[in-house]
């Protein structure tokens, strides 16, 4: 696909001033196609959190171009960002940040909310996203009364909701033992190959990072390499 969906040209983040400046990203470039599922990885301190917060819209840059589907995001105030993150974006995290006392439907609906839908059309791509995820039996449960691997489902449904053109998910395995970790990157490569769902992943695990399609590895703030991965290696997974 010629038209890129993400694209990083020449992007440099830096922090502080003087001596304490630090050089976060130091001149990237990448670009993501829809329906692409990549995996960034790289040591800490490679510059692939501060990656994922720019691309979230939840930092800036220093310098360089950030497109998102076209549009030039460094020229956006701090509203049309949040506006930009809101519609387009989900994301899901290491930590679940379900609402205890809430159940599952409940969770999902949190940013539908925020977009000021009408209940009834809330509650239903609330269970939409939660069929997606294989988890509409167990809408009325809270997260106390689910497993860590399903919690991370209902996480991922709340993100689905919105519809977003990207999903960002940030070490969304890190909580998890080795068989729902399995789950839980199956489920994304199923949203990925049959919802045709963008996803960029943030890992420092390499078996979740072979079930993507692609991995971009970042060193000292720059891309060390970006590579495509067999479907072998999904297959074998």
């Amino acid at each position: 696909m010629s038209e890129s969906l993400i694209r990083f040209e020449g992007v440099t983040k830096s922090y502080g001033k003087g001596a304490a400046r630090f050089q976060a990203l130091k001149g990237v470039d990448f670009s993501i196609s829809p329906q692409e599922f990549v995996s960034v990885m790289g040591p800490s301190g490679s510059g692939k959190s501060t990656v994922m917060n720019i691309l979230g819209c939840l930092d800036t840059i220093t310098s360089g171009e950030y497109f998102f589907q076209g549009l030039r995001v460094s020229q956006l105030d701090r509203n049309q960002r949040a506006l930009l993150r809101r519609k387009h974006i989900g994301f899901v995290f290491q930590g679940f940040n379900l609402l205890a006392r809430t159940t599952a439907v409940e969770n999902v609906e949190l940013p539908l909310i925020y977009r000021g839908l009408p209940k009834k059309e809330r509650r239903r791509l609330a269970m939409q996203a939660l069929e997606q995820v294989g988890l509409d039996r167990w809408a009325s449960h809270q997260p106390s009364e689910l497993s860590g691997g399903q919690q991370q489902r209902v996480a991922i449904a709340r993100a689905l909701a919105t519809q977003p053109a990207i999903l960002l998910a940030d070490e969304p395995t890190g909580n998890l033992d080795s068989q729902r970790s399995q789950e839980i990157m199956q489920l994304l490569v199923e949203l990925n190959q049959e919802q045709k769902l963008t996803i960029l992943m943030v890992t420092h695990e390499p078996d979740m990072a072979a079930f993507s399609k692609r991995i971009i590895h970042f060193v000292d703030g720059l891309v060390s390499s970006d590579t495509e991965v067999s479907h072998d290696a999904i297959n074998a997974g």
